[in-house]
């Protein structure tokens, strides 16, 4: 049986009368690379900090590498690595600084942590990076730095929250193709993403309007049921007010 890593059932977060996940169940198998897609304000950032163990869910349950994010909230942090929508490193260091306190704080050793970031920051093109203070890079080299954090520590689960905004479409290439191979050995992947052409990358593409869950399946099993020409027809179908 395929071991599933990531399970929510019937996940829901209210915020007073507003309800910014209703009702939201799906499961993501090892290895598998599952995608977000969803306008802005549709809960796909909700449903991410839920399943991190970050934000109580008013009702519903989440269970990520194995354990209840709700009662194991601290197990669930240690087995994930989580690239919010928000740039969260410290601009006060350096690049070189932020990967070595994360490595520290993953309890990565000085020989794994130096071999780790020379592989991810030769695989990001950012070795030039390294002794550059993070308050000065554009938003697109931020964005490497922070991708580069979250994958130190090689976690059984991967959420990421827009990795690719604000960056160019090359650098979009390089970022999937570390993405892909991180899966390839194994992580579990979850992002979310505003650039519909990158759901062609996922394995099966879960999109979302109002908190709710519209449709779920593989990419290309979504076009030809609705009837879309390409991912963006098939959103513009599936979360059309009518």
């Amino acid at each position: 049986m395929e071991q599933r890593t990531i399970i929510a059932e019937n996940l829901t977060r209210r915020f007073g009368d507003f309800t910014a996940v209703d009702d939201l169940s799906f499961d993501v198998a090892r290895g598998e690379v599952f995608g977000f897609l969803g306008a802005n304000g549709a809960g796909k950032t909700t449903a991410i900090r839920m399943l991190c163990g970050l934000l109580q869910p008013t009702s519903g349950r989440a269970v990520v590498a194995g354990y209840d994010a709700v009662r194991e909230p601290e197990r669930v942090k240690r087995r994930i690595g989580y690239m919010s929508q928000r740039f969260s490193l410290y601009d006060d260091l350096t690049v070189g600084e932020n990967l070595q306190l994360f490595g520290a704080i993953y309890g990565l050793g000085r020989r794994v942590l130096r071999a780790r970031m020379d592989e991810l920051c030769t695989g990001l093109g950012m070795e030039e990076l390294r002794r550059l203070p993070v308050r000065g890079l554009p938003p697109g080299w931020k964005q490497k730095t922070a991708l580069a954090a979250a994958m130190l520590h090689r976690p059984e689960v991967l959420f990421l929250d827009e990795p690719t905004g604000g960056v160019d479409p090359l650098e979009r290439r390089r970022f999937w193709e570390l993405i892909l191979d991180a899966a390839g050995e194994g992580t579990t992947v979850l992002v979310t993403t505003h650039y519909l052409d990158e759901a062609l990358y996922c394995d099966r593409t879960l999109i979302m309007a109002d908190g709710e869950m519209k449709a779920l399946d593989r990419p290309a099993v979504l076009m030809r049921e609705h009837g879309a020409t390409d991912m963006d027809d098939l959103f513009e179908k599936l979360t059309r007010r009518r």
